[in-house]
Parts: C-alpha cells; structure tokens; sequence
C-alpha cells in the first residue's frame, strides 16, 4: 500500500484506465458469440467432359461388311432395331439415352467387337441395328436427346437393358454374372407387369435336353437351390450337379426358357415343366416397362431415372 500512496495522481490515474480498459477487453472477449463452426465444402457431382460426336465402324452381320457411321445415325438404326416404331415417344427417347450409353461406354473402355470393329449387329455381343424400321419418330426421339448419355462419377454406366423384367429387375450379378466392375445403379426395381404376353412363360423340356444342357445324364431330379435378390434362380442342382441358371438358360436356348425368374419347376414322365416371369437377363431397364410407364405419362428422364438409381443424364456433344 506504501507504493501505492507514494505514487503521484496522474500515474494511479494510468493505472486505472489500464486496468479498466483491460477489463473492458476481457470481458468483450467473454461476450464475443462463438464463431461458426467451419462449413463443409459443398459436393459438387464430378462431370463427364464434352465430346465432338464420334465416327464409329460397325460390322454388318447381314452383308459381311463394315460400315462407317456417326454416332447419331448408328443409335437411330439401333432404337429402330431394339424396339417398336410406333411405340410412345418417351419410350423411344429412353431407349435412345441407353442405347447410346451403352456403346459410349464401349468407346472409353476401347472394347472391340468380335469382329474388330467398335460395334457391331450382332445381338450376341452389341446391340441390334435395323436402319430399315427407321422412321420420323424414332428420328425424332434421337435428335431430342443428342449427345445424352446416363453417368456415373462422370462414366458412362453400364447400360444393361432387356425386354420385359417381370416384375423386379435383377443385379447384374444375378442377372449376367457380371462381375468386371462396381455398378449399383443396377439394383432391383419394383418394375409391376408388362403389357407384353411375355410377361409370364412356360417350357416344356424333355428330361435328355435338360440333362444335356446341364452336362449330365437325361434329368432325374431338379430343383432351384439359391436364389438373386430380385428373386431369380441362381442355382440349381440337376441330378446332384449344381449349375448355374443363366447358363442352363443359354444352353436350353433364351427363348424357350424366357428368364431366370422362375417361379415352378417339376419333372414328371420324362418332362420337366419350368414356368416363369419377364424375359431376358432383367438387369436395367425393362423395354416394356419403359412402354407402359411412357403409356402412363412418364418421361423419359423418370424411365431412365427409376432403371438406373443414382445416374445423372448428360449431354456430352452438342
């Protein structure tokens, strides 16, 4: 206190004022609202970069010979051969945006055909091509989605498509044992039935063509031992001898047994009956189901949308 009462007015005056402004400072930092938490950068989905439309060879089954297109003309040709003319335009335009995904995703992956080409008109490897049942709809579907491709982290999808899925579309596992790269845009899909008589099927196969197509004696026992998330047969076991459902159905030939969706099987008198819903391997979207949901006013970005969960549509040329 001695130091205190020794010290003049004007330096206890000082000392005040540094006491009361530091005081001031302390308690504005007190008040101070917290700041902010930092704010995570918004995801901003990676896009496909812009193209100048390809020019592309396309072996010619029919005539044995290959053929230089561009792209648009070959996906015109290609819709005309995949499904009806006269079907609903947003049904067309859905097939245009897949078909074109389809072949796109050949291009970047530098996939050849068998042939040596980059596509061709053999349904066992690339798409059909029937240039002979284009007309202006189908024309006109292709021109309103130029360059419109569905993606996936800035890639062309796997765009996967059949005829009618009966009901729920498969994996790509179960559907083609397809295995080469992740795609979960192709998952099951609530799809309801078809408008097409295919939706539901029967075969009738003899007991030696079943056993030959399974690789051992005429058939004695049959039955589906494990089955895909859209329900489909995976497995069956004939005679003892487990066999894979999409081979067994390559092998009895795709249009007997229509789908892998099998729903019976029996053998009795040397027959066995299988019967079944949709046709062909039910990965991606359903042609028919695209027809009935054009039919009920979806467009085409809902089709393409609902088949494919999780790709965005992009339009890749001008």
């Amino acid at each position: 206190m001695k130091h205190w009462e020794n010290l003049d007015r004007k330096h206890r005056t000082l000392i005040y004022a540094a006491a009361t402004i530091g005081g001031l400072l302390l308690l504005a930092l007190l008040l101070r609202p917290a700041s902010p938490p930092p704010q995570p950068k918004p995801f901003i989905m990676p896009r496909h970069p812009k193209l100048t439309e390809p020019t592309i060879s396309v072996y010619v089954v029919a005539s044995g010979r290959t053929v230089w297109l561009k792209l648009e003309d070959y996906i015109t040709g290609v819709v005309a051969g995949e499904v009806v003319n006269t079907w609903p335009a947003e049904a067309l335009k859905a097939q245009a945006v897949v078909a074109r995904t389809f072949i796109m995703q050949k291009l970047e992956a530098k996939d050849r055909s068998k042939y040596g080409t980059n596509a061709s008109t053999d349904t066992t490897e690339y798409q059909a091509y029937r240039p002979s049942a284009m007309n202006s709809a189908i024309r006109s579907a292709v021109r309103s989605t130029r360059g419109m491709i569905l993606t996936y982290n800035a890639k062309p999808v796997y765009a996967f498509f059949h005829s009618c899925s009966g009901g729920m579309t498969a994996t790509a596992l179960e559907g083609l044992n397809f295995k080469q790269a992740p795609t979960p845009y192709l998952r099951p899909v609530a799809d309801g039935p078809c408008s097409t008589p295919n939706d539901t099927w029967k075969a009738t196969l003899t007991a030696s063509e079943v056993g030959r197509a399974a690789g051992t004696g005429p058939c004695r026992t049959i039955t589906i031992t494990s089955r895909g998330p859209s329900g489909r047969a995976v497995m069956f076991s004939i005679n003892g001898k487990e066999v894979r459902a999409i081979d067994l159905r390559l092998r009895l030939g795709p249009n007997r047994m229509k789908s892998t969706l099998v729903t019976s099987v029996s053998l009795s008198g040397g027959r066995v009956v299988m019967s079944g819903n949709g046709w062909g391997h039910g990965v991606g979207m359903s042609q028919w189901g695209a027809h009935d949901r054009a039919l009920s006013g979806s467009t085409y970005e809902q089709i393409v949308k609902l088949y494919y969960p999780g790709t965005q549509i992009e339009k890749i040329w001008d």
